[in-house]
């Protein structure tokens, strides 16, 4: 078999590096989180969201406790304006070889606006091993970045 020579191969070498670039870039996990300005000590209204998995909610609680926040749990046909301070969250699990949270969003509310948010999104993680986290770290990092200890 002849070998390919040196001036073939330097041609060959950026396109393979162009098709792995594009491969990892389908392979993102995106996270930002916008702080809400709510003081510790404030009521916090938990809107909630029976759609999302068992462990979520009690999660977010414990880091809002820990955080020095007081929530109050609404049901889930309650609108942000029905309390100063309000709190919606959704989040959604996936597999891929084993169950992983691939999604989380909060979304904070004052007097019915939007004051915050938090996302985490590994729905384009693809082969990304990073996707696989341990959930409940995660929401307590998603919560103390949105509701900080001041």
């Amino acid at each position: 078999m002849k070998a390919i020579s040196s001036r073939k191969r330097d041609y060959f070498a950026p396109g393979f590096l162009a098709i792995g670039v594009l491969l990892l870039a389908g392979c993102t996990i995106t996270q930002t989180v916008n702080p809400t300005s709510l003081a510790a000590g404030s009521e916090i209204c938990i809107i909630e969201n029976p759609a999302v998995r068992e462990g979520f909610l009690p999660e977010v609680q414990r880091a809002l406790i820990d955080n020095g926040y007081r929530y109050k749990m609404l049901p889930e046909s309650a609108m942000p304006q029905d309390c100063p301070a309000a709190l919606t969250y959704v989040a959604r699990w996936s597999w891929d070889l084993t169950i992983y949270m691939s999604y989380a969003r909060l979304q904070a509310f004052t007097d019915g606006r939007p004051s915050g948010d938090a996302l985490y999104d590994a729905t384009k993680g693809g082969g990304n091993m990073s996707k696989f986290i341990d959930a409940e770290p995660k929401i307590r990092e998603l919560v103390d970045q949105l509701f900080p200890k001041r």
